[in-house]
């Protein structure tokens, strides 16, 4: 007899469901959140387990490394490509589990991507790195924003802002209040920036470019740091078998549902990678301001639209290309992306 395992994670706790090879339910339980109690649960059914399903939460690590490394074979269900039928009056934690080792049990699992562990570490420490150049960026802002108000007039570029320190302050500023405000941004400023410059070395002395995604940095905008990002995020490129599965997967296209020639709203905008629809607007950002192809094209696109539809527009094109340069291991060629 085989059995198929469905698991509902969540912060605390976790649903154990089990199905036999016919569908019926034979066994279901709650356990907390420790790889010993899970295993200590599954080890009845050990060595007839067919495969396990949980869904890609926040939290999959733990259990999906701690299965795997027992022998089980995992999968990762992609939560918004399984939906149960909406007309169910009842659902709960036991009734999801038992959906997913369904739809395991017919062959019909939607799949994540299991993210190799060994790279696991550095990709989410690519990830920091990006909430603190956000948070750096949110009190330059804020610095700016402060100094137009009480001066009338804009102080500098970014550049300037970060180079300021904390002891100028009391010279910009003559009420003791508004300086001590400015003085709060310049610290944040300067021990984010500390922080950032201390994730890039790590980063960049503990994993190279891999021969496959050392040519992304011949991409106008992609440098070193934005190369590793898209290298981590991507993964193996043969997991997309097309161009626009890749660009969907990186959030560069738009998201439309229409009838009748006529839009009716948006379907699932959020669908894909944010870290990699960040990295090509970076990208893109970089790109018109030192590739005169790039810069004609957002020019373009910008007088007929606007400077954000203009950005996108450019980061597809350039995720577009990537895709190519990472699958084929060619050098990018500007004119044939941009003719």
């Amino acid at each position: 007899m085989r059995y198929f395992i469905g698991l509902d994670v969540h912060s605390n706790n976790t649903v154990i469901a089990v199905l036999d090879e016919k569908g019926k339910r034979v066994y279901s339980r709650r356990v907390k959140n420790f790889i010993k109690l899970v295993l200590e649960e599954l080890e009845p059914f050990k060595g007839k387990v067919q495969a396990i399903a949980l869904e890609s939460t926040f939290n999959w690590y733990w259990i999906a490394d701690g299965l795997r490394d027992q022998g089980y074979q995992v999968h990762l269900a992609n939560p918004s490509a399984n939906k149960q039928y909406e007309g169910i009056k009842h659902t709960n934690d036991f009734s999801d589990a038992f959906f997913l080792a369904e739809l395991l049990r017919l062959g019909i699992l939607k799949e994540g991507y299991i993210y190799p562990r060994r790279e696991r570490a550095i990709r989410d420490l690519l990830r920091k790195r990006l909430m603190l150049v956000r948070q750096r960026t949110a009190h330059i802002l804020s610095f700016q924003s402060l100094y137009n108000r009480v001066k009338g007039c804009s102080f500098g570029g970014v550049m300037y802002v970060k180079r300021l320190k904390e002891d100028e302050m009391d010279d910009y500023f003559e009420d003791e209040n508004f300086a001590l405000a400015a003085k709060a941004n310049i610290a944040s400023i300067r021990f984010l920036t500390q922080q950032i410059e201390k994730l890039e070395k790590t980063v960049l002395k503990k994993i190279e470019l891999l021969p496959e995604f050392e040519k992304l940095k011949t991409v106008p905008g992609i440098g070193n740091i934005l190369a590793l990002t898209i290298m981590l995020e991507t993964g193996d490129i043969r997991r997309f078998p097309k161009v626009g599965n890749y660009v969907s997967y990186c959030r560069c296209v738009p998201s439309e549902r229409s009838s009748n020639k006529k839009k009716k709203g948006e379907n699932n905008r959020k669908n894909g990678n944010k870290y990699l629809g960040w990295a090509y607007v970076e990208a893109a950002n970089f790109a018109r301001r030192y590739c005169s192809k790039a810069k004609r094209f957002y020019q373009r696109k910008s007088a007929k639209t606007n400077n954000i539809v203009a950005t996108k527009a450019l980061a597809h094109k350039l995720a577009r290309a990537s895709y190519f340069v990472m699958r084929d291991r060619v050098d990018y060629e500007p004119e044939r992306l941009f003719g």
